[in-house]
């Protein structure tokens, strides 16, 4: 099969990967070798999946995902996963595109302790925003994200480019949060409910039916089982004593 990606999947990875060089204490996470690309099949046309695993201090892990299904379907996923001991929401972003087509956008910070913190909600108010023409309605699990998500169905390449500009106003507004936050203990009670609460997280993403499906598809229900819970929406461990 063809190995590229829609044009917005792979300028929206090519953009991110070089704002992670200069991440403080910044290191490889360990991937299994048969997760970090994949390839089988779904209903006769060829898939890739292509994962990448790093983490920093403050994130304990950041994932980023390219896949294509056959000639028809790419997608992007990317998810900053903050340490609970650091009051940091998770980056995430996801891009849909089919038959050439992006049908589905999606980038926000979520937090996992309440509201954002006052310093990151407004920084992202600061920031201008595009207004594109097709907005979409979050799923029904969707109150885990913030009130700045940003949902939308590109128009055209001019909204497409706007959209990859906006994914970095807010990803860039993590970075600056990530620069001036200072860890708390792992036993302190903010770092215990930001713990739970990004379980909480995890947990309805791992609730997303669709994408199950299709791996289970592709692959098998065990298979699309470990897929999901260990690398995708893996919880993050208890603290240490």
């Amino acid at each position: 099969m063809d190995d590229s990606f829609h044009p917005l999947v792979s300028r929206l990875a090519e953009a991110l990967r070089p704002r992670w060089d200069d991440l403080p204490e910044r290191a490889p996470l360990a991937i299994a070798p048969d997760l970090e690309e994949v390839r089988g099949e779904l209903e006769g046309e060829a898939m890739l999946i292509r994962n990448q695993l790093l983490c920093c201090r403050g994130l304990r892990k950041i994932h980023l995902e390219t896949a294509r299904v056959g000639r028809h379907l790419d997608i992007l996923h990317c998810v900053m996963f903050p340490d609970p001991c650091f009051d940091l929401p998770l980056f995430g972003v996801d891009i849909v595109a089919g038959r050439g087509v992006v049908s589905a956008a999606i980038v926000d910070l979520s937090p996992t302790d309440g509201p954002l913190p006052a310093a990151i909600a407004a920084d992202l108010e600061a920031q201008a925003r595009f207004n594109y023409r097709q907005p979409r309605e979050l799923p029904a699990w969707g109150d885990i994200f913030s009130p700045q998500v940003l949902f939308v169905r590109p128009a055209d390449a001019g909204e497409e480019d706007a959209f990859i500009t906006d994914v970095l106003g807010f990803h860039d507004v993590l970075l600056r949060a990530l620069a001036r936050t200072e860890p708390e203990p792992a036993s302190a009670a903010g770092s215990l409910r930001r713990l739970e609460g990004q379980r909480r997280y995890c947990r309805h993403q791992r609730s997303n039916d669709k994408t199950r499906r299709v791996l289970e598809v592709a692959f098998n229900p065990d298979w699309a089982e470990r897929y999901i819970s260990t690398l995708l929406f893996d919880d993050p461990a208890d603290p240490s004593p």
